[in-house]
């Protein structure tokens, strides 16, 4: 495809998926981004958020805890999330997890982290609701 680039999802632990897109919607921690072919290179940090890749075979979305996306000069997106999940797969239990790990690290914060730690909650309160479970 022409108006297309290459993306690539990885965990610490494995890739999870590699195939040519046409954009790739991002939770940026300066706000929501979307590359598409010939994008600028950037590098940028993510925030706990849904990642969806438009390609070929239709939408794949992804919920990731945080991690780092690298736009390169050919528009190609890179990601290296810290956790990820399919969205048809995430269940309550994983949410819980991922709520009650948050919270553990803002009681832990130090006093320069509190800020980015309670951001963190906030965000994952915000997608178990979007997901139709409970933040409790």
């Amino acid at each position: 495809m022409a108006d297309s680039m290459h993306f690539d999802l990885v965990s610490p632990e494995r890739r999870l998926a590699s195939f040519d897109v046409t954009e790739v919607q991002l939770p940026a921690v300066e706000g929501d981004m979307t590359a598409m072919p010939n994008h600028e290179p950037i590098l940028s940090t993510l925030r706990p958020g849904f990642l969806r890749a438009t390609g070929p075979e239709g939408v794949s979305e992804y919920l990731v805890t945080g991690g780092f996306v690298e736009i390169g000069d050919g528009g190609g997106v890179t990601v290296l999330a810290e956790r990820v999940y399919d969205r048809e797969s995430i269940t309550q239990s994983d949410m819980t997890a991922l709520l009650d790990d948050a919270r553990k690290h803002l009681n832990e914060a130090e006093p320069e982290a509190i800020e980015a730690a309670h951001k963190i909650v906030g965000d994952l309160k915000a997608l178990t609701i979007v997901l139709g479970f409970s933040t409790s």
